[in-house]
């Protein structure tokens, strides 16, 4: 008696047991768009206040980058110097320890913290998806002022929503804090021999709360505290700034040399939603956190809050719109498929207990695969998703060769008991096996493949892996006892009665066999030359990709006005840019930031980014609305420089390192020859078709006002250029002297020269110093004012000067654009000095396609090892693996007419053909008996007995990839090139399998032994 018949209860309750845990884990498992990657990044934030690049670079930026080199594992360090303010991007290995690394950094920068000027802070922050909101929403009102919306955001919505489960970090931009102005005149201080430091400092020492110690009296422990709490600005204005030497003298209070009012915090950023001033939130997801489940318990406590009935909340960005896209793709394409299967199950065996018991497989295994997916700590995502997708195909294959195979037993009256039906099924154990592990195999490689490729597909192959072992078990070991309680001599009559079908198949096989087999080397010859003919001409001529592009349903359009523009010239030439985008039908709304970015990072006031949401449904592709609103926006509005990418597309790149797919880095030690080569770069690129957005890499952080202080006139006035710059700091951008506490909001006091003093560039030199002893100086008497044209921001690789052209693609792959790329520079006449190279996304490309490289003929062994082991025939080898190389010359013309790029996800579908065609190769080679010598008639007769299978193995495929392969649905087209080369590589299989396979054999016999045995 077989394990089957023994266990058979057994059997069915653990599969029962795994399905149950399955479903329940689904429930379990979070939600998010991409797999979770490990980026080798690290990039550090440095502020320093109000320096010129210059200055900044050689004394902040620079010793940051000769620190940082020193970190273990840094491979790259990558620098922007702008106006008191750097960025430092440190790149690790793939595979690093970022967590180690990230530790590494801060304690690096520990080290040198201690020589950098006074004041210059830095935040260390490791480059994962986090960094980008999951939601982001805008607060507006049409009664509350910016002020009071800001505090709404800070004290009531943010400390909301950072409860929500999983969330990392609640980002608030917009709207404006709360100040203190405290206007000094200078004239009424400086006659009290007071300085503004003076009176800051005084404030200060007069706002304090102490504890001084405890006391215990009468039973009571008490907490003492020195307390002179500044509370209104009542309380400011009464506070002592200089008493007198005398009782008589009296005690100067603050309100008699300054004005003190209500005021708002500087700021040089910008931020509004549909045109209208806002405070936007943007929420950011954990590594592991639900990027479903944190917006719809997000979207719930909002509700809940209690907000004004004045205040608007509006999403203008929403990642789980494009995850349940994804994911409602998936699964419609999971449904439709197995309903196609369903159709051609029934088309060949005419059966509805056999449609059932494939029905039930299918989920079942993808139940088990949940249960696989949680045990791993992984995510439903574009990528696992995708995966089971792709599984549904061979999931109903495994179930419906075993399926089959049984029936056709039972027509040869060899099946007629349960027991026989097990043993039918026993004999599919080889042949099964086989297939699927040829089909597992080829995903061994991509354990050994880094970068993003790497940890985008290792969660489809786990995924697809882990549906393909449990395909194997349920039907090895619970599909035969379903069959053996609901198959009979019924449904093999069915499946006779089906027979039609199958016969003209056969007919149609037999006269193209007879064809075949007369001239088995003439008609192999001639397959082989025609595929790798048509394949070498694709390879050539078919466009090339990085990532697959799709439809994110939004976009980021950044911009940058003149350099050093002021903030309301900026915003003026924005209205205009509004009214367009309000123009486009497609769009349903947008946000906007000024001197700010969605994603943070280094950002002037003269630049930032809109995120534009597109309406659903029926609608113009997304790169049409892009290609549109920027062609409206150089027409119309001069002067305003912009790009557009999507938001995970501008992530990724961001991520590992420039997010522009063309960038031309030129190296060199003189910043004006580089300065002239990269607008020659610049312009020569922006000439070729397809290339757009060219930015020459030459940014200026704006004009800057220069005090220079004389070192013989100051002295005599009894003052110092630190003095100086100390006072007109306090001056023009105000001292922060102390902060006033209103129940849970501190509210910043600021001293400073009154507005009518500061406002103007020429009225500097007017304005008043304090000298030592008391008496008043002017700026223009110690100093010279002028304006210094604009600062070029100041950029490094390697500590290496480098200058970064970058363009973007419209209606061009990125593998010929490239090429001509190349071309064109190399063609240019720069500088003997000057260094090119190149990075963005093709350098990203260029990596991806050697390791998919690798992998494909890692796979092509492997599967060679495979059938070398089952079947100990080196020719049979040599026929296989000549038969699967063909199938990929066949997906490459199917990209080739359809168009599509080869890019990565085009690249593993085409190594997973390697599995599925030697799946199909190894259900006719099972068929063969190595010990009898080939020949025509039993070649045919094995091809005939496998015809059935082999035919519903590939159309089944075929038919349940179709719905991705469409792309119809949001967010499907990440798989749609994957889907696209699998179908044309399993259309190829089918005649290569019947036709091509036992020809080569043939004629390999034929080289072997000089003769064949005629048919």
């Amino acid at each position: 008696m077989s394990v089957l018949s023994r266990h058979a209860n057994a059997l069915i309750l653990a599969a029962l047991i795994i399905v149950a845990g399955g479903a329940a884990a689904a429930l379990r498992i979070p939600v998010s768009l991409f797999p979770f990657i490990n980026y080798p990044r690290v990039v550090v934030a440095v502020d320093a206040g109000e320096r010129d690049p210059a200055q900044m670079a050689a004394q902040i930026t620079r010793p940051i980058e000769i620190a940082l080199r020193g970190v273990p594992g840094v491979t790259h360090v990558r620098s922007t110097t702008s106006r008191g303010s750097a960025e430092v991007a440190l790149s690790f290995p793939w595979g690093q320890d970022m967590a180690g690394a990230t530790m590494a950094t801060q304690g690096a920068l520990a080290t040198v913290l201690p020589d950098l000027p006074a004041g210059a802070r830095f935040e260390v922050r490791r480059s994962d998806p986090t960094l980008f909101p999951v939601l982001g929403v805008a607060l507006t009102s049409s009664s509350l002022d910016p002020q009071a919306l800001r505090q709404l955001a800070d004290l009531k919505v943010r400390p909301a929503l950072l409860a929500v489960s999983g969330v990392a970090g609640v980002d608030v931009l917009g709207g404006s804090a709360r100040e203190f102005a405290v206007d000094v005149d200078p004239a009424r201080a400086t006659a009290l021999g007071l300085s503004l430091a003076d009176v800051a400092t005084a404030i200060g020492k007069d706002n304090a709360v102490q504890g001084v110690g405890r006391l215990e009296d009468r039973h009571r422990l008490y907490l003492v505290l020195a307390e002179n709490r500044l509370a209104s600005i009542a309380d400011l204005a009464a506070t002592p700034v200089k008493a007198g030497q005398t009782a008589a003298a009296g005690i100067v209070t603050l309100g008699q040399i300054a004005t003190i009012t209500p005021s708002v915090a500087p700021s040089y950023t910008r931020i509004t939603s549909d045109g209208k001033s806002a405070v936007l939130v943007n929420v950011r997801q954990s590594l592991t956190g639900d990027t479903v489940g944190i917006v719809w318990e997000t979207a719930a406590r909002l509700k809940t809050l209690g907000l004004p009935p004045s205040v608007t909340v509006t999403p203008f960005y929403d990642q789980s719109e494009l995850v349940t896209g994804a994911a409602n793709a998936v699964r419609d394409a999971i449904l439709l498929g197995a309903v196609l299967a369903g159709v051609v199950l029934f088309v060949f065996l005419r059966s509805g207990r056999l449609m059932l018991i494939t029905g039930l497989m299918l989920p079942a295994v993808l139940a088990g695969t949940c249960l696989v997916l949680l045990a791993l700590g992984m995510s439903f995502n574009m990528m696992t998703l995708g995966g089971m997708a792709a599984a549904v195909g061979l999931v109903v294959d495994d179930a419906v060769v075993m399926l089959e195979h049984i029936m056709r037993r039972l027509q040869e009256g060899q099946a007629s008991d349960r027991r026989s039906i097990l043993d039918a099924a026993a004999e599919m154990t080889r042949p099964l096996v086989g297939s699927t592990t040829a089909t597992m195999v080829v995903f061994l490689p991509l354990a050994f493949v880094t970068g993003v490729t790497g940890g985008f597909f290792k969660a489809l192959a786990l995924t697809m892996v882990a549906a393909l072992g449990l395909s194997l078990l349920f039907t090895r070991f619970v599909l035969p006892i379903a069959a053996a309680r609901w198959v009979g001599a019924r449904e093999a009559e069915a499946a006779e009665r089906a027979g039609g079908v199958l016969a003209r198949l056969g007919r149609s096989y037999e006269w193209s066999a007879d064809r075949a087999f007369g001239r088995p080397a003439v008609f192999a010859a001639i397959v082989a030359l025609v595929f790798v003919g048509a394949g070498w001409m694709a390879w050539r001529h078919v466009p090339s990709g990085f990532m697959p592009v799709m439809d994110e349903g939004g976009f980021i359009l950044d911009y940058k006005a003149q350099p050093g523009a002021a903030l309301s010239d900026t915003d003026r030439l924005l209205r205009q840019v509004e009214r367009i985008i309000v123009a486009t039908p497609e769009v349903a709304s947008y946000s906007r930031r000024t001197g700010a970015q969605l994603g943070g990072g280094l950002t002037e006031a003269d630049e930032g980014d809109y995120f534009i949401r597109l309406k659903g449904g029926s609608r113009r592709p997304i790169d049409a609305v892009m290609t549109d609103i920027r062609q409206k926006i150089d027409t119309d509005v001069p002067g305003l420089q912009v790009e557009t990418a999507q938001l995970m597309e501008d992530l990724i790149g961001d991520l590992t390192a420039v997010p522009q797919p063309i960038e031309v880095k030129l190296f060199g030690d003189d910043p004006a020859v580089l300065a002239t080569a990269a607008k020659q770069v610049g312009d020569a690129i922006g000439r070729i078709s397809g290339v757009v957005e060219v930015v020459d890499g030459l940014r200026v952080a704006g004009d800057t006002v220069s005090i220079a202080v004389n070192p013989q006139l100051a002295p005599q006035q009894g003052l110092d250029p630190t003095g100086v710059a100390g006072q007109l700091e306090t001056l023009i951008g105000g001292t922060q002297a102390t902060q006033v506490r209103l129940g849970e909001q501190l509210i910043t006091v600021r001293v400073r020269a009154p507005q009518a003093l500061r406002s103007r560039a020429d009225e500097i030199a007017r304005l008043p110093l304090v000298a030592p002893d008391g008496h008043l100086v002017r700026v223009g008497q110690v100093a010279t004012v002028s304006i210094v044209g604009g600062q070029k921001q100041l950029t490094r690789e390697d500590l290496a000067p480098f200058v970064a052209v970058t363009a973007r693609l419209e209606g061009r792959d990125l593998g010929s654009a490239m090429t001509e790329v190349r071309k064109t520079v190399a063609n240019l006449k720069l500088p003997a000095d000057v260094r090119v190279d190149y990075g963005g996304l093709y350098t990203q490309q260029k990596q991806s396609f050697a390791d998919l490289t690798l992998v494909f003929v890692a796979a092509l062994l492997l599967v060679a090892l495979l059938i070398t082991f089952l079947f100990e025939q080196p020719m049979w080898t040599i026929a296989a693996v000549g038969t699967v190389l063909l199938s990929a010359a066949a997906v490459l013309i199917g990209l080739w007419v359809t168009g599509i790029e080869l890019n990565i996800s085009a690249l593993m579908g085409l190594t997973m053909v390697v599995g599925m065609v030697t799946e199909l190769v190894i259900f006719l080679l099972a068929e063969l008996d190595p010990s009898n010598p080939l020949d025509a008639a039993g070649l045919r007769e094995a091809a005939g007995k496998r015809l059935r299978p082999i035919v519903m193995s590939a159309l089944i495929a075929i038919l349940t990839l179709s719905p991705l392969a469409l792309g119809l649905s949001r967010g499907a087209g990440l798989q749609q090139p994957l889907a696209t080369a699998i179908i044309f590589g399993l259309t190829a299989a089918v005649p290569l399998v019947l036709l091509f396979l036992p020809a080569a054999l043939l004629a390999l016999r034929s080289r072997k032994n000089g003769a064949v045995t005629a048919p």
